[in-house]
């Protein structure tokens, strides 16, 4: 899988993170390391810990590193759950969020994973 492949599966715009990263090797690098990037799973953690603040920082953090590397889809998905939680309180559909989220981190890693094989 290509790398343009690769943002297709995730329903993303590579040329837009090209045009802003400036070298397509530079997004590889960068795309290569987002399976590793602690937000998503601190997320999980501070939900389960009924933690509003720290989910909030998590998602906010998942939110910021999508939205550099072009993974928009998972990107909105973390925007709605920054969003609900802005207000320091665990919203009553924190759950439909966090499926949301969950299902497209899922996709966004699977999608990844398959670039990183070739």
């Amino acid at each position: 899988m290509t790398i343009n492949e690769c943002y297709a599966c995730m329903g993303a715009d590579y040329g837009d993170v090209l045009r802003r990263m400036g070298k397509a090797e530079r997004v590889a690098k960068f795309l290569a390391m987002f399976p590793d990037e602690p937000s998503y799973g601190l997320l999980c953690s501070a939900l389960a810990q009924g933690n509003a603040q720290e989910a909030f920082r998590a998602a906010h953090s998942l939110k910021g590193v999508c939205m550099n590397l072009g993974l928009s889809s998972l990107g909105d998905a973390a925007s709605k759950m920054t969003e609900a939680l802005r207000g320091g309180l665990l919203p009553a559909d924190v759950g439909a969020l966090l499926d949301e989220v969950d299902g497209r981190y899922r996709e966004t890693v699977s999608c990844i994973r398959a670039f990183m094989q070739g």
